[in-house]
């Protein structure tokens, strides 16, 4: 095998012909021939260039609807035949089988076809067949032969042939065929994927999952940690799809806690109001609603202005000139929102190191979708987190009825918990939380820390009763004994919203009883581990 191959035949056969002419054009100027199929060739010939038709070398014609062309041991065998075995060439010459260099093959769009919501029969027809089966002959043959899925590698090729006097490198050969072989095998996880949903298999024996790579990390969570970020083709709104108008690159924190809080502020339709939540170490420390962006930001400042400091602001609405200036008196590291004024743009450009995301929509709270976490030896897959509840399917299950008012502020609050880790404990007040607990390993510790905090803020804003006083009260999971229902009452909270379940519900709802609160069950929990 030798480092160094030059190149003198390329087959061309792709569905995306974004910059095919030119990169074509440069190819045959160097003298190299171009074999091509169906569409790509015609593009081919329009531009002027010359072609060759696969068909013609292989002495077949393209047959049922373009599904059988390139499946043929002459085009394979020029893939795939070792150019230092005497054997492989000897039949080769028999065959009169001609070596193929270059393989730039992108795939039927199945895909696109998918996210287009096509029917199942028109998703099956775009399955390619023909291009997995090249592409993974001349990756098996890097040894001397070049392949392209990618777009993007065109310039690469050429620069690569142009460093080189018209070779290609062993080392270039091999980071394409293992960028080809990534595309193949993320090609067969989004048809694996689909037919599983599309035939109801919730858990299908085998799951593969793909992404393409966005950005190389400049480390993990923790400097000693390689990290890089992958989307997955869904287009879900979030930060991977979101233009970053300024600041520096977002690091693997930044992305995780954006990512949280976006997807925590799209639960409340802009259509109601704006609503605005601050996240730090992937847990909210303060989510409010209001009559514009910038009383929300100050209601959601004001639950927790410490652990805002820093933090991750994610809005519902277009960040606006007022809002934005407001941000800009504490530092912030990340500012996500569906748009923003030119004004308020220009505001944050005087604070380099801010980020600034738009992304044009907010994410369906209630989609579908999977999540996945690695464990030991394999990973858990789950569905979304995408459960919603509604007046209508609360259980009162004390003697007290809540208030109107109250019925709001716990919906809220419940809304707010399901993106709180747990154990999560939310107290809210007029459509704001006022003290947030997360993340203990009892719901008691969650209660009085989220009390604390209401406590702390109250004498920092200099007043005289705790934010907790009058407040409503979520919690993602039952509580198991009645001290957390008792602490929280102690409070000064007025309701409580939890799932209900627990073998002590009688004793729970006996001491919310006692202590005249107001108490829903939703049926319905929210861990987030």
């Amino acid at each position: 095998m030798s480092d160094r191959v030059p190149m003198r035949r390329a087959l061309i056969s792709v569905s995306d012909k974004t910059g095919l002419v030119e990169f074509a054009r440069d190819l045959s100027a160097r003298g190299i021939e171009i074999l091509s199929t169906g569409g790509t060739a015609k593009s081919l010939r329009e531009a002027g260039l010359t072609v060759i038709d696969v068909a013609d070398v292989t002495g077949f014609p393209e047959m049922m609807d373009g599904r059988v062309k390139t499946l043929h041991p002459v085009v394979h065998g020029g893939l795939l035949a070792l150019r230092d075995n005497d054997e492989h060439m000897a039949a080769a010459a028999t065959h009169e089988i001609g070596m193929i260099d270059l393989l730039v093959v992108n795939l039927y769009p199945f895909e696109e076809t998918v996210a287009k919501g096509a029917d199942y029969d028109t998703c099956i027809e775009n399955i390619d067949i023909g291009g997995p089966a090249m592409i993974r002959a001349a990756s098996k043959n890097h040894a001397f032969v070049s392949v392209i899925t990618d777009v993007q590698d065109y310039a690469a090729l050429l620069a690569e042939l142009n460093a080189n006097d018209g070779d290609t490198t062993y080392s270039f050969r091999q980071k394409l065929a293992q960028t080809a072989y990534a595309r193949t095998a993320a090609y067969d996880a989004a048809v694996s994927t689909w037919m599983a949903k599309a035939i109801g298999e919730e858990t299908p024996r085998r799951r593969a999952f793909a992404g393409t790579l966005a950005q190389t990390l400049r480390y993990g969570e923790n400097p000693h940690q390689a990290a890089a970020f992958y989307t997955d083709g869904s287009n879900r709104a979030g930060v991977a799809t979101a233009k970053q108008w300024q600041g520096k690159e977002l690091s693997y924190n930044n992305i995780n806690d954006t990512d949280a809080a976006f997807e925590l502020v799209a639960e409340f339709d802009p259509a109601k109001g704006p609503a605005v939540a601050i996240i730090k170490h992937a847990n909210p420390c303060g989510v409010a609603t209001g009559a514009s962006a910038g009383e929300a930001y100050r209601r959601a400042f004001d639950c927790d202005r410490t652990s805002a400091f820093g933090g991750i602001i994610a809005l519902n609405t277009t960040l606006d000139a007022e809002t934005a200036r407001a941000i800009t008196e504490i530092f912030t590291e990340v500012v996500i929102a569906p748009d923003a004024t030119d004004e308020a743009r220009e505001i944050f450009a005087a604070k380099k190191n801010l980020r600034l995301l738009t992304t044009g929509g907010l994410p369906d709270p209630a989609a579908a979708g999977d999540t996945f976490r690695q464990v030991a030896g394999g990973f858990l897959v789950q569905g979304r987190d995408n459960g919603v509840i509604r007046p209508a399917d609360l259980k009162v299950v004390t003697k007290r009825q809540p208030t109107e008012a109250e019925l709001k502020d716990l919906l809220f609050a419940w809304t707010v918990a399901k993106h709180v880790k747990s154990n999560a404990i939310v107290y809210a007040k007029d459509l704001a939380t006022v003290g947030i607990g997360a993340g203990q390993m009892s719901r008691i510790d969650s209660t009085r820390i989220g009390q604390r905090k209401a406590q702390d803020m109250a004498e920092a804003l200099g007043l005289a009763q705790p934010l907790t006083q009058g407040a409503v009260v979520a919690s993602d999971a039952f509580f198991p004994f009645a001290d957390g229902v008792i602490a929280l009452a102690d409070a000064g909270a007025l309701a409580v919203i939890q799932p209900g379940g627990s073998m002590r519900d009688d004793e729970v709802i006996a001491a919310a009883d006692e202590r005249g609160l107001a108490m829903v069950f939703t049926g319905q929990r929210h861990f987030r581990h």
